[in-house]
């Protein structure tokens, strides 16, 4: 009975001093609450040296392609016309408000990057494929997608084809320094297929030798086929095969190491799209600037918010990329599209909400 009692004392001794603890243990402090800004007031831009160094000069030096029909080419009075070339034009209106104001240098597919490193162009817009090794090996970042693309194949009508699985022994004409060239090699030995790839230069060349029949069959973008294809003498004479290979984002360069200047690129890109998607264009975009109630319309436009002011721009910088180039749908379709001697369909260069949904889509403007 003794021994019952002294047991019975400890413990109750040991539960008053475990309640003596918890009772003189602090409180937890609570979680200090976390603020939702969605702008700070008092946020100033990263400086962009290569923003600094086009208003200093007053104009963008802008790399394009040599010669690609509805992509970048000289017309007869020496002017820059193309899709790429737009893109340009509408970073130019964006950051000077004036869409002129650029200085095209065509660039190899060779010599492009050195280009645009070695810093004799502040954009590359040459019909470009964003790809791992080229995005994390060469010190440069694509600002975004313009041309959804996969590599295809250009054959005479005449051989009756209807698969790429049929060039089986093919001479294939093929450019230097491309992705083509190596997709090219990839896919015939996956399907265990042989080919004589016949590498040359430049677009110009493949065509010229596949026009003369040194090869069977021309290898590239599709996009690039159907602009090779809209020149030869004869055009319904050849035919783009089913057959795509590869998928081939295209879209504009800069270098890595100047990222206000990346988002200046990828925000005036987006503008055209987000242009699309609110119905706005270059003839109503005046109007909507006055009568919109749109949120996003507003505040993309330079109405309301602050979106300028994060890239370093002026309020109207949207407003001056749409109003003298154009919303997407409008550059589509003069350089590409049904205005344009190649008539590409929109396909997966469609808006993601189209009746016929693409791939196109921006994040929104807030």
């Amino acid at each position: 009975m003794i021994r019952r009692l002294a047991a019975s004392a400890v413990l109750s001794l040991a539960l008053a001093a475990c309640g003596r603890e918890a009772a003189e243990a602090p409180e937890p402090e609570p979680a200090e609450p976390v603020e939702q800004v969605a702008v700070a007031r008092d946020f100033a831009p990263t400086e962009s040296p290569t923003l600094e160094a086009v208003r200093r000069r007053g104009h963008v030096r802008c790399g394009v392609h040599s010669g690609l029909a509805g992509f970048a080419v000289q017309d007869v009075r020496g002017a820059w016309r193309g899709f790429d070339v737009d893109i340009c034009r509408a970073v130019a209106a964006a950051v000077l408000g004036d869409a002129d104001a650029v200085r095209f240098r065509p660039v190899s597919a060779q010599n492009r990057f050195a280009e645009l490193q070695e810093g004799r162009i502040d954009l590359l817009s040459r019909n470009t494929s964003w790809t791992l090794s080229r995005d994390a090996g060469l010190g440069i970042d694509f600002a975004g997608v313009t041309y959804y693309d996969g590599q295809g194949f250009l054959a005479p009508r005449s051989l009756n084809l209807t698969s790429a699985d049929e060039l089986n022994g093919a001479r294939i004409c093929v450019q230097a320094g491309t992705v083509a060239e190596v997709n090219l090699a990839d896919y015939f030995r996956a399907r265990g297929l042989e080919y004589t790839p016949v590498v040359v230069d430049s677009e110009a060349e493949a065509r010229s030798a596949y026009e003369a029949e040194a090869c069977d069959v021309f290898s590239a973008d599709v996009s690039a086929l159907a602009s090779a294809r809209s020149i030869t003498n004869n055009p319904n004479a050849h035919v783009i095969l089913p057959t795509v290979i590869s998928k081939e984002p295209l879209g504009p360069a800069v270098r890595q190491d100047d990222p206000a200047w990346t988002d200046i690129v990828r925000w005036t890109i987006n503008a055209l799209i987000l242009a699309e998607e609110l119905g706005v264009n270059s003839t109503t975009v005046e109007s909507s600037r006055e009568t919109a109630s749109d949120p996003e319309t507003r505040r993309l436009l330079g109405v309301d918010g602050e979106l300028g002011a994060l890239l370093g721009l002026e309020p109207d910088w949207a407003f001056q990329a749409i109003s003298q180039v154009g919303a997407y749908n409008e550059v589509f379709r003069r350089n590409l599209g049904a205005d344009s001697g190649l008539k590409l369909e929109r396909g997966l260069n469609a808006l993601w909400n189209a009746p016929d949904p693409g791939l196109l889509y921006a994040p929104p403007a807030r």
